[in-house]
């Protein structure tokens, strides 16, 4: 347990801050398995939305340091590959 008063404070800051990225990550992640859920079922229309909201969702989870850049562009890479899959399927 902390001692400091700086101390104390940093640590309600990063309890905030913790829940914050937490909420925001498995935000991404549940758009991310609805996108593969709708790519799966086929529905191209439907794909191409959930899809493009979690691409949206990833790069803000990227811009508020949530998920490393790098991380977010590999997930986006590889829901556009499947989706594309699909559009060459229909």
């Amino acid at each position: 347990m902390a001692n400091l008063k700086s101390a104390m404070k940093r640590n309600r800051q990063n309890e905030k801050r913790r829940f914050r990225n937490r909420s925001r990550r498995n935000r991404a992640r549940t758009l991310v398995k609805q996108a593969r859920t709708q790519i799966a079922s086929g529905e191209f229309a439907s794909a191409e939305q959930a899809t493009h909201a979690a691409m949206r969702d990833l790069d803000k989870a990227a811009t508020k340091g949530v998920i490393h850049r790098r991380n977010a562009a590999r997930r986006k890479s590889r829901l556009m590959k499947q989706l594309n899959a699909l559009r060459a399927q229909a």
